[in-house]
């Protein structure tokens, strides 16, 4: 049972990290329509400018202070996701304003290309680090429970906590705040929220904004776990198949799609893997969102197509 219950829990852990990196689909889908296939790109520069500036600001500041370092290098990065969305908005999405989906997706490919190729002129291209102070050594917890205890690893508890914060405040944010019932009447229908007064362009700012903050803090749990390397831009398609669990349209679908793949993986690869070779967790998650495409496109908490047209 100890051994179960290590193996569910590091599973959850990996599919938070897996959940927040969905989220920004979510997010975008919601506000826009259009699958943003530049995701994985914004989450690369976001841990990119977090693992720089942790290094550039010291060093311009004589700060000696690790915390106050972390602290401004994720205020700036901040402030840099910002200016990206503003320039996306202002010379991509305000030309493309009720435009065709595939018009739409192919522009996100673009941009993805775009970032990829600015975070390597302005931050590198070598493997950076990012050093937030979380802890990296495993501890054992129910000791009385268990012979010898659960390890746990408390860099992942913290991420995993870090994550559920993150989603509770998007929770609150969009039932509750004015801009979350515009960015939800705009998800609706946008000429409608158009013809109420809602401003569709000051919107997608918002929108890509949030989906650059939550970039930010995916890239630096990401970055704090693995190192911080271009290949990072392709923890999005580890995310694609949350996406389509849990859901295009649904920010609970993409908490819970991440969950689920991510104890799924884990548990099969320990108890099935040995039996078929291995290698089951590289694939386990396209398996099952094979499924759902084939049996219920719309993911667990999504809408059907039918019903956004």
């Amino acid at each position: 049972m100890a051994f179960f219950l290590e193996t569910l829990f590091g599973g959850l852990m990996t599919g938070m990290l897996y959940s927040l990196v969905a989220l920004g689909f979510v997010l975008i889908f919601k506000a826009s329509g259009v699958f943003n296939f530049a995701q994985g790109a914004m989450v690369l520069i976001a841990a990119l400018a977090m693992a720089r500036l942790s290094e550039w600001i010291p060093r311009w500041l004589g700060i000696e202070s690790l915390i106050l370092a972390n602290v401004l290098a994720f205020i700036v990065g901040a402030l840099f996701m910002w200016l990206i969305a503003v320039v996306i908005e202002r010379w991509v999405l305000r030309y493309l304003v009720n435009q065709e989906g595939t018009t739409l997706l192919m522009a996100t490919i673009g941009i993805s290309y775009f970032l990829d190729g600015m975070g390597q002129m302005i931050f590198g291209s070598s493997v950076y680090s990012i050093d937030v102070g979380m802890p990296k050594d495993p501890v054992f917890i129910l000791d009385t429970m268990f012979e010898g205890g659960l390890l746990i690893s408390l860099e992942d508890l913290t991420a995993a906590g870090v994550s559920a914060l993150l989603v509770a405040v998007l929770a609150f944010f969009f039932q509750y705040t004015s801009v979350g019932r515009a960015l939800r009447a705009v998800a609706d229908d946008h000429q409608a929220a158009q013809s109420i007064g809602i401003p569709l362009n000051r919107i997608w700012v918002v929108v890509w904004t949030v989906a650059g903050l939550v970039a930010l803090v995916a890239g630096i749990i990401w970055g704090s776990k693995f190192g911080v390397q271009f290949t990072l831009s392709t923890a999005a398609l580890r995310a694609l198949p949350v996406v389509i669990l849990g859901g295009l349209t649904s920010v609970p679908g993409a908490i819970i799609g991440g969950l689920i793949i991510g104890v799924g993986e884990k548990l099969s690869e320990v108890y099935l893997g040995p039996y078929v070779g291995g290698g089951i967790e590289i694939w386990f998650a396209y398996m099952l969102a094979l499924v759902f495409l084939l049996f219920r496109p719309q993911g667990l908490f999504g809408e059907k197509i039918i019903d956004r047209v």
